[in-house]
């Protein structure tokens, strides 16, 4: 398989995917390990659940930051750097809980460095990758490192995390450091990136960031894509944030059915990242993106209708393999389209949509379902979709010519 990836997308390629891989690995094991960790310190649900706010913060705090910096600095060199200082603060927090001296305040300020580390990385990965791969593989290239998150951090990981837990507490964080150690040395060895053809006026980071905001807003399609994509998530957010309740009082299942219907979910994905290239060539990005819509409205209907387990497994899978499909598209059209000095801004505008919508859905959803009934955040996201995809559909024609 690697002979084959090095052979069409490139040497340098198969680096960056297999760095990617690794630390998808590690990074799953941390997230399985890290709600284990905190609860052998506390059993105070508040400072649980904290960590995971922890470790997300940074997204809502820095992404647009981190874009411009990413955009003014060397984007190979930053991630072996950042990389390395995960390495850093991974292995003291392994040394902390070997000695016996670790706190909730030590996990909190790893797992936030962590988050910091994250928007710079993730955000650098995605601007070099165009300097690596040839446009037209783009999408072939963008399905091979999702894939690789899903298998790593979704499937392998979890499982795993949790195994080198019962092992001995400080493993799973020491393992994770190897992983980003590997992925640092990896990534070492990629040629540099292009050089612009233009040189770039040095400005304050405030216009920098606002430039990359201006340029996208300008931009119709990309645009269109970005709100799309902001808004599609708050609605998913809000209905898939009380789907353990939904599962239990609508389903009927248990913990180990909603389980299944995680994995279904996740087998979904992986499915999605394999056919992803195919379809779009198929079918044309403009037709996948549409139909993408379409399928939202109808998951988020059937799953307030439905009462039957295995027919929200089916619906689960197909929204799921549209949802890692839509994305590849929309990530490797941005690529194409944005200039090579500002991919990481635009780039950090499009993960704050990402992540920050999902929070807000997250938040309204507890709500309406508290305020309502169980399915009633599934009817308001499909009204909801059905709104975007009113407002999307002509705009979304243009994608055909990314």
């Amino acid at each position: 398989m690697r002979a084959l990836v090095s052979a069409r997308l490139g040497a340098d390629f198969t680096k960056l995917w297999t760095a990617a891989a690794v630390s998808n690995v590690g990074d799953g094991v941390t997230m399985a390990a890290g709600p284990l960790l905190v609860a052998s310190v506390t059993d105070e649900p508040a400072f649980i659940a904290g960590a995971v706010f922890a470790q997300q913060l940074p997204w809502l705090l820095f992404a647009l930051i981190s874009g411009a910096y990413v955009d003014r600095l060397d984007k190979r060199r930053m991630v072996v750097v950042v990389n390395l200082i995960r390495a850093a603060a991974l292995s003291g927090l392994a040394a902390a809980i070997a000695t016996e001296t670790v706190t909730v305040i030590i996990i909190y300020v790893v797992l936030f460095l962590l988050g910091v580390g994250e928007t710079l990385a993730d955000t650098a990965t995605g601007a070099l990758l165009p300097a690596v791969v040839d446009p037209d593989e783009l999408a072939s290239a963008n399905a091979r490192l999702y894939a690789s998150f899903t298998i790593g951090n979704q499937f392998v990981a979890k499982p795993l995390g949790a195994w080198l837990f019962v092992i001995s507490a400080a493993v799973p964080f020491g393992f994770d450091a190897l992983t980003f150690a590997i992925s640092a040395a990896l990534m070492a060895g990629i040629r540099k990136g292009p050089v612009p053809a233009e040189p770039r006026q040095r400005t304050s980071l405030r216009a920098e960031v606002a430039a990359g905001l201006q340029w996208l807003w300008r931009h119709r399609l990309l645009r269109v894509l970005a709100l799309s994509m902001g808004l599609s998530n708050i609605a998913f957010g809000a209905a898939f944030a009380v789907f353990v309740l939904y599962c239990r009082e609508r389903l009927g299942v248990s913990g180990v059915g909603y389980g299944f219907l995680l994995t279904a979910f996740a087998v979904g994905g992986l499915v999605g990242t394999t056919v992803a290239a195919r379809i779009t060539r198929a079918l044309g990005g403009s037709t996948v993106l549409r139909a993408g819509l379409v399928i939202e409205i109808v998951t988020h209907v059937s799953l307030a209708i439905t009462t039957t387990p295995w027919i929200a497994a089916v619906v689960l899978v197909i929204f799921s393999i549209h949802a890692m499909v839509w994305g590849i598209v929309v990530t490797s059209a941005r690529q194409r389209v944005v200039p090579p000095l500002l991919r990481g801004r635009v780039g950090s505008v499009f993960a704050l949509l990402d992540l920050g919508g999902a929070a807000l859905g997250s938040l309204l959803g507890g709500v309406f379902a508290s305020v309502w009934e169980i399915t009633t955040p599934f009817w308001i996201a499909a009204a909801v979709m059905v709104t975007i995809t009113v407002l999307a559909w002509r705009p979304m024609r243009e994608a055909g010519a990314v």
